[in-house]
């Protein structure tokens, strides 16, 4: 059994976790009793942090806002500058800590004071941001995503279609994903009884989330991550192109972030068909496997190619090959 303190701040790492607990399931995880859990609720209250009871059968705990901010115990100063330094670096600004970034500071944020709320809100909405590589995502949307995926919360918004047509989807949300400089919402999509991958920065809620349901039986965190991976390469690209590259198809593999089906030709030569919004982009996608390639039925590639080599040409001063003939 933890003793008092060790308990106490146990106890508030599950307020901060989840939004609601039974009793019983505090004292479950706790190893005492429910009376125990009553008595360090009220120590807790003693202390400042406001956790508001709910009677009855299906009633509970969760931690209130306005309480002071656990177990660091910050200062106002403080509490703005990690809640503005989290929103920088849930935007990407720090490859690889993007996804613990939103968490934090979705935990930060369900108990900052009013007050200091407002402070960081006003400091996001005047601040201009440098553009960044990927599709900047609205902090203030991030973070109801990461709440209603926290506190299993419905989740009702419009939604934009890669083909740009909106569309309104009801949603159980579960994970936020960071892949490629984007955040993708892996949800259960009410409507269409399956699993659904959504782009955040092209969701808009609609009203705050809620009410909770029951979470599913979801798949592992690895196989949504896949799922996801899997989404972006299936996405309907506006070009794409059929590419023979002269390398085996394990290389390739190796040289795309992506999954994607190879076809293997021959052990030096394979193929596959890559997409992009613009052909120019994608032509300097394929410059990148470094190896050689052949285009196969795609004129807007092969005339982006074009372009490319005119104006490396030009760079190191040799007269492109069109203007000599």
């Amino acid at each position: 059994m933890l003793e008092t303190s060790a308990r106490l701040l146990r106890l508030l790492s599950l307020f901060q976790a989840r939004r609601d607990w039974t009793g019983s399931e505090l004292a479950e995880r706790l190893g005492v009793t429910t009376r125990t859990v009553r008595n360090d609720v009220e120590r807790l209250r003693e202390l400042g942090y406001p956790v508001e009871a709910r009677p009855g059968v299906a009633g509970g705990y969760r931690l209130g806002p306005g309480a002071a901010l656990p177990p660091l115990l910050l200062d106002d100063e403080e509490a703005v500058a990690v809640a503005l330094g989290l929103r920088v670096a849930a935007g990407g600004a720090v490859v690889g800590i993007e996804e613990t970034s939103l968490s934090a500071l979705a935990k930060l944020q369900s108990i900052l004071p009013t007050r200091l709320r407002h402070r960081v809100e006003s400091f996001a909405s005047h601040a201009l941001p440098v553009p960044a590589r990927g599709t900047a995502v609205d902090a203030e949307v991030l973070t109801t995503l990461a709440l209603a995926c926290r506190d299993h919360l419905a989740l009702r918004f419009d939604y934009e279609a890669h083909s740009g047509t909106p569309t309104r989807r009801a949603t159980e949300p579960y994970r936020l994903v960071h892949r490629r400089q984007r955040w993708y919402l892996f949800a259960w999509d009410l409507e269409r009884a399956d699993w659904r991958t959504f782009r955040a920065d092209r969701i808009s809620p609609i009203g705050p989330p809620g009410p909770r349901f029951t979470p599913r039986s979801t798949p592992p965190d690895s196989e949504i991550a896949a799922r996801v991976d899997s989404g972006v390469a299936r996405a309907p690209w506006r070009y794409t192109a059929r590419v023979i590259v002269h390398a085996s198809a394990d290389y390739v593999r190796s040289r795309i972030p992506t999954p994607i089906d190879i076809e293997q030709l021959a052990a030096d030569r394979c193929a596959f068909e890559p997409g992009s919004d613009d052909p120019d982009r994608l032509a300097l996608y394929l410059g990148m496997l470094e190896a050689d390639f052949e285009v196969v039925d795609a004129p807007e590639l092969a005339a982006a190619l074009e372009r490319i080599v005119a104006r490396y040409q030009r760079a190191i001063g040799v007269r492109p090959i069109d203007a000599e003939h």
